[in-house]
């Protein structure tokens, strides 16, 4: 077996970090597209550039069983959950915000597990981790900040993305298939296009600004996103170390929190950075439970 690569240990850190920096790139794109609109586009140019890709590499394309998982994955994940988290911050919710009721699902998936995927139970602890989870994000839409004045449709869109990518990674869990990278992530875009094209369509004007901002952000949910970040996913994978990236999955609320008051300038108020805390360690509580 071939050793593994210096940087894995790093690894699971740099994915969160290229996670986290997804919801500061939709804010970016959001005043100069809608937000399926910016969804139609992101996925058209990740297939426009996988397309040509697996027609040079000729890669193994997955067989039955693994097609049908992939095209359950594009309709929950790249179609369901990506449409909710973007309609979550065009309906009021700050990227930090976002990124913190989201940054619940490892408790969640850790809490349905057993029922659904025949896990060990996490108990007391997983219970306690969702409370506090709970709690801290109380705090901060209470605090006002990252959350617009009357952006409760932003509130339900979120928690709406968490449990899409908590039924996502439980589907990914009790499935046990792989797919080459390339065919796995044209698959799943091509179906995630297909399925918010007619919907943006039907809600949308579907007209872009194509100003620096809008693609700046859309670059990075294309290729660090929907590219770089899979890549790196499926590596860690192939060595056995995608399970580590869930123990620091709690980091996710402050570093989004972070990158957007660095990119966007956007503030919390001291109740919003305590909750912000208090949710981080009840999903530390989980994550780290072994």
């Amino acid at each position: 077996m071939a050793p593994k690569p210096a940087w894995l240990p790093v690894a699971p850190f740099l994915f969160v970090l290229l996670w986290s920096g997804g919801f500061t790139a939709v804010s970016l794109c959001l005043p100069h597209a809608g937000a399926l609109t910016i969804q139609v586009v992101r996925y058209a140019c990740v297939v426009l550039i996988l397309l040509p890709l697996a027609l040079l590499l000729r890669p193994p394309w997955p067989g039955r069983r693994a097609l049908g998982h992939l095209a359950r994955m594009g309709l929950v994940v790249q179609f369901g959950y990506f449409a909710a988290m973007n309609l979550a911050q065009h309906h009021g919710m700050g990227p930090g915000a976002v990124a913190l009721v989201i940054g619940l699902q490892p408790v969640l998936v850790a809490l349905l597990a057993p029922a659904v995927c025949g896990d060990p139970p996490v108990g007391p602890r997983g219970w306690a981790g969702l409370a506090l989870g709970v709690l801290g994000a109380g705090m901060v839409i209470a605090s006002g900040s990252g959350v617009a004045a009357g952006g409760w449709l932003g509130v339900g869109f979120a928690v709406l993305a968490l449990a899409l990518m908590a039924a996502g990674a439980l589907l990914e869990r009790r499935a046990g298939v792989s797919a080459h990278l390339v065919p796995a992530n044209l698959v799943m875009c091509a179906v995630g296009l297909a399925a918010t094209l007619p919907l943006a369509a039907l809600t949308e004007e579907m007209r872009v600004e194509w100003t620096g901002g809008f693609v700046a952000g859309l670059a990075y949910l294309v290729l660090v996103n929907s590219l770089v970040s899979l890549s790196l996913l499926f590596l860690m994978l192939r060595h056995g170390e995608a399970a580590k990236a869930s123990t620091v999955f709690f980091l996710v609320p402050p570093v989004a929190a972070g990158i957007a008051w660095v990119v966007l300038g956007a503030t919390m108020a001291p109740l919003a950075v305590l909750g912000t805390g208090v949710a981080a360690l009840g999903v530390a509580l989980v994550v780290l439970r072994r």
